[in-house]
């Protein structure tokens, strides 16, 4: 059975490398936020999210894939240096997840949730 997934797997990324040109840097832009790369570890200044709250979160990445999407960062909420979160997989679009708060967001808009019953929405200012 292994054998067998990995022959099919081997076929779909054959057939999106035809279709689709390199399917790896297609499928970072809909997983996740991305930067110019591993130089980006670090930077708070990248990627900001304005909120209709009237503020602003950075997300500072902490891991970035080598095609440079966030697989972790700190999301600064200016509650003590910030929420780790982590890219959690998904269909279509975005979701970083932390102790108590997520944000959800496709391309530049996003929905920030702290908890259940809170959620403002956002833009990625660049």
């Amino acid at each position: 059975m292994h054998i067998r997934f990995c022959t099919a797997a081997a076929g779909v990324l054959a057939l999106a490398v035809t279709l689709f040109g390199n399917p790896l840097l297609a499928a970072a832009a809909d997983l996740g936020l991305m930067t110019s790369g591993p130089a980006s570890v670090g930077n708070c200044s990248e990627i900001v999210f304005t909120c209709e709250n009237g503020r602003h979160y950075p997300l500072c990445p902490r891991a970035v894939t080598v095609e440079g999407e966030v697989v972790t960062a700190s999301l600064h909420t200016g509650h003590y240096g910030g929420v780790h979160v982590r890219l959690v997989p998904m269909g279509v679009g975005y979701r970083y997840a932390g102790h108590g708060i997520w944000l959800d967001g496709f391309r530049e808009n996003a929905l920030l949730n702290f908890g259940k019953h809170h959620q403002v929405a956002c833009t990625i200012a660049h």
